[in-house]
């Protein structure tokens, strides 16, 4: 298994993989990542699990991806904003 990484660092981590990619070979090669959220972790494979969709063309897309499927809590509290009084 390798070293956690904070949600932070994903980029930079997802820009090393070979693509165009899918969600499975994701899940097989590189599942074993565990990103560390505001309130918990989850593990890249169990997170991508549930993606709708066939193949990633490039790091901006799974990117977009993962970070659609995170848990509400993943960033912060729910329904909080900075602008918020």
């Amino acid at each position: 298994m390798t070293e956690p990484i904070k949600l932070t660092e994903i980029t930079a981590v997802l820009s090393t993989f070979d693509y165009p990619t899918t969600p499975e070979e994701v899940a097989a090669d590189h599942g074993d990542i565990v990103v560390e959220l505001a309130d918990g972790s989850v593990t890249l494979g169990e997170t991508i699990q549930d993606a709708d969709t066939d193949s990633f063309t490039n790091a901006e897309d799974l990117e977009l991806t993962v970070r659609s499927l995170l848990p509400r809590n993943a960033v912060g509290e729910p329904y909080q904003s900075e602008g918020d009084a």
